[in-house]
């Protein structure tokens, strides 16, 4: 008898998320002026749609550091790991959810 190997699933076809769709995405860092913009300008590369009057801030209890939401239209997965990848290699940013 002989087995037929399987062939693994494929995590990029397996996604949960319907594109396009709106997709939320956090970006922590301190509170400083040009933040948000420096936030704004990576959505902007990534969703030329980006409506900046979406953002919600959130300063942190002592006011040290600044939760910025954006939300841009995902396109696909790929869209999605670079702008994650950006915002992470941006020097500005502590914490990308």
């Amino acid at each position: 008898m002989t087995l037929t190997p399987k062939t693994p699933p494929n995590p990029r076809q397996d996604s949960l998320i319907e594109y396009p769709s709106p997709f939320p995405i956090k970006v922590m860092g301190d509170n400083v002026d040009g933040f948000v913009h420096a936030v704004t300008f990576i959505a902007h590369q990534f969703d030329p749609t980006f409506d900046a009057s979406t953002i919600e801030l959130r300063d942190s209890k002592g006011g040290k550091y600044l939760g910025v939401t954006i939300t841009i239209t995902a396109t696909s997965r790929e869209q999605l790991d670079e702008i994650y990848r950006t915002l992470t290699s941006h020097p500005m940013v502590k914490v990308v959810l």
